[in-house]
């Protein structure tokens, strides 16, 4: 059953929920029972054998658990006798027999279902007579991995997803990585360690803060497997989203990954991988969302570890969140010495320049430009993203940088290079191509400035390029006579008074002489200036469309003013025709 129809399928059990569900509730039902019949299907095979073992294990007194997991075949098993199938079998007492069945499963899935809030909802099901209706529909469709692979069902899952969260009028920073994006990442993060990748026995490990339900760890473990069959990569990952989570891990523990590693919860206030660090990691946080409610927990590891927490460069705005996921990602990598690591993570472009010198912002992409860390930035076309279309950036992030990139940052332009969907989906209207993949990937592996007929596409900066000083400029208050005041008392005692209403500020680039630049561009124009030295800070900003701009110069007056006798003959011919 190809993808299309499998979510078809599913999508059409929602016919059976309207009326006693609202549309923003369908997900509740469906995204569970989705769950609940692949796990069916994949512990089919094995059903027999694992009653069996449980029998023998419990009349010999001893703790099953371990010889069931041999049995299954799956770091999961369940007990019961009972599978949908056979729930179909006593319609009178469906309820109490699915949570018996569901309440048969190992611990660990037992949680998934937890997450789902599942009871309340077979109890719901069960007062307006669906629940056997529902069971039936889930239970004459084959999930088990030789019909669906997890890659089908990773996409599956991701439509289901993204169609709910589209009836629930999420909100536009609540959204879904497109499968192609998130290759396009995956690419960037692993193409300078293809050679290591290769090798065999090779185990590396993958973190993502806002996993979400799990689409960048399954791609990055699809695209590891399709370079080395034999390499393993250890996956981890937080989720806020109780629905999403549960999905995350279901679709991890079917993979044969160890689910005690996917976290419920806060990554920012409450960090449930603390002290670990990962040699790769993703994420595409969800943007321009505010940290009001844990601004209290933030505030006090800032104020209180400093560089020995996460956050210690400084705090962005309280309205954008952003910058806290990429500190916490820093502050995840493995040490130098230990291999370092890499990481790709999508923001908004306000990370870019929002903030002025000395604010939260600016001091964060400081932290990360003067210690080398920004190896790119990649700028994605609009329309790319489910829920909202806004222009959005991939950075490339890593402590362990190639020779060829020390000191410098790659700027590429993506914004052009995308084709139109066929059917738009939300927001989403633009997608990548595998040939834009692919080329996005190889001008990003040059490392080096690319052009396209004059257009620029790649452009390489020193780190120091994206620096700048500001300098308060000073000029005295003067009495009615025209003779400037002076300071009375303090420090500055005997020196001149500023007038606070002719303060400026000017902007140097980093590097430039602070008093030749003085001496060059303000003196001439303002002799009885000064420079408050208190004052000056050092700011950085990433200016990412600036370094695009290619100036097109205006037509010709001769050729415009033809244009204009063509349009004013013609308004004259209307309005002669008109009075006729």
């Amino acid at each position: 059953m190809s993808q299309q129809n499998l979510s078809s399928f599913i999508w059409s059990v929602a016919d059976l929920l309207r009326g006693d569900y609202k549309q923003s509730e369908y997900g509740r039902v469906i995204l569970p029972f989705t769950v609940l019949r692949r796990l069916d299907c994949v512990l089919e095979p094995t059903k027999a054998d694992v009653l069996s073992e449980l029998e023998k294990r419990t009349t010999a007194g001893l703790n099953p658990e371990p010889f069931l997991l041999k049995k299954s075949g799956q770091l999961f098993y369940n007990t019961s006798p009972l599978d949908l199938k056979k729930l179909m079998g006593d319609q009178d007492n469906i309820a109490e027999n699915t949570f018996s069945y569901i309440q048969g499963f190992s611990p660990a899935v037992r949680d998934i279902f937890e997450c789902f809030d599942f009871h309340a909802h077979i109890d719901r099901l069960a007062r307006t007579s669906l629940l056997y209706l529902v069971t039936e529909k889930f239970a004459n469709i084959d999930l088990h991995p030789n019909v669906v692979s997890n890659e089908q069902m990773g996409h599956v899952f991701e439509e289901l997803i993204r169609r709910f969260a589209e009836l629930s009028n999420e909100t536009a920073g609540e959204h879904f990585t497109p499968r192609e994006v998130i290759r396009l990442m995956v690419n960037l993060l692993f193409i300078e360690d293809d050679d290591a990748l290769t090798k065999p026995g090779v185990v590396r490990s993958l973190y993502d803060p806002a996993a979400g339900t799990g689409g960048m760890l399954s791609v990055a473990e699809d695209h590891l497997g399709g370079l080395n069959p034999d390499a393993r990569l250890v996956m981890y990952g937080q989720e806020l989203n109780a629905e999403s989570y549960a999905i995350c891990k279901a679709d991890m523990l079917i993979k044969g990954q160890d689910i005690s590693n996917i976290i419920y919860g806060n990554t920012l206030s409450d960090d449930g991988l603390s002290g670990k660090h990962f040699d790769y990691m993703l994420s595409n946080p969800p943007f321009g969302v505010e940290w009001k409610k844990i601004k209290a927990v933030i505030d006090k590891e800032h104020q209180e570890q400093g560089f020995n927490g996460r956050f210690g460069p400084g705090l962005p705005r309280v309205s954008d969140g952003s910058l806290l996921f990429l500190m916490h990602l820093i502050s995840k990598m493995r040490p130098v010495k230990d291999g370092g690591s890499r990481f790709g993570i999508v923001l908004n472009g306000s990370p870019l320049f929002t903030g002025n010198a000395g604010s939260g912002e600016s001091e964060i992409r400081r932290y990360v430009l003067e210690n080398d860390l920004l190896e790119a930035v990649i700028g994605l076309p609009t329309d790319m993203f489910y829920n909202t279309g806004i222009s959005t950036y991939v950075w490339i992030v890593s402590n362990r940088k190639p020779d060829h990139r020390m000191g410098k940052v790659q700027l590429i332009d993506a914004s052009g290079m995308w084709e139109k969907m066929r059917k738009s989906l939300g927001s989403k209207r633009k997608q990548l191509s595998d040939d834009h993949i692919a080329e996005i990937t190889r001008i990003f592996g040059e490392a080096k400035e690319t052009f396209i007929d004059d257009v620029p596409i790649s452009r390489v900066f020193a780190n120091s390029d994206f620096g700048y000083q500001t300098i308060t400029v000073e000029r005295p208050l003067r009495d009615d006579q025209g003779n400037a005041l002076k300071e009375t008392r303090g420090k500055k005692k005997g020196q001149p008074k500023p007038d606070t209403s002719l303060r400026d500020t000017e902007e140097i680039p980093l590097g430039e002489d602070i008093d030749e630049y003085f001496q060059r561009e303000v003196l001439p124009h303002i002799p009885d200036a000064w420079i408050d030295y208190d004052k000056n800070k050092i700011g950085y900003e990433i200016p990412f469309n600036r370094h695009f701009y290619v100036f097109k110069p205006p037509r010709e007056l001769e050729e415009i003013d033809t244009d204009l006798k063509v349009v004013t003959d013609r308004i004259v011919q209307m309005i002669s025709e008109l009075e006729h």
